[in-house]
């Protein structure tokens, strides 16, 4: 079965970007990044989670994040120069990106939104970011991520709680 062509596939191909495509099985029960690392076979600290959020002065940005980690806020607040930021809430996901919850990406998202990803994405050779549906995930190094979508590296991950 051929993997449908995404937009976040036709910006790679066009800006002749080298990725890898990796299909998984979707169970819509669990959609969590951890589970996706799992069923494509690469530790969560490599699968990257983009969450939308907004701030109460720059408004909507994403947050790229590994799959084992959940978002600092307040780190996040101190990267974009907001004074107060969250996560937007699910029903807002998809008019805002164009992409479902578990298929969100920033790789041709609908809006040019400013991108803040992890910085502990530098330190492999291949991560992986939603293609932009579920069930497939695009493995590139993150120096192309971080071009492709103009990302600010930062530290904006914090260990899991509970």
């Amino acid at each position: 079965m051929a993997i449908a062509k995404t937009n976040a596939v036709r910006l790679l191909e066009r800006l002749e970007v080298t990725f890898e495509l990796r299909e998984y099985e979707v169970d819509p029960d669990h959609l969590d990044a951890e589970t996706v690392a799992a069923k494509i076979g690469l530790p969560p600290e490599q699968v990257f989670k983009t969450l939308v959020a907004r701030g109460d002065k720059q408004g909507v940005c994403l947050a790229v994040v590994p799959a084992d980690c959940e978002l600092d806020l307040k780190a996040l607040a101190k990267a974009t120069g907001d004074k107060k930021i969250e996560t937007v809430a699910l029903k807002e996901v998809e008019p805002l990106t164009g992409y479902i919850r578990g298929g969100v990406t920033a790789l041709a998202c609908k809006k040019a939104y400013p991108v803040y990803l992890e910085e502990t994405a530098e330190l492999f050779d291949v991560i992986s970011v939603s293609a932009g549906v579920r069930g497939v995930q695009v493995l590139l190094h993150p120096g192309d991520y971080i071009r492709v979508v103009d990302a600010k590296v930062a530290a904006i991950a914090k260990a899991k709680s509970g």
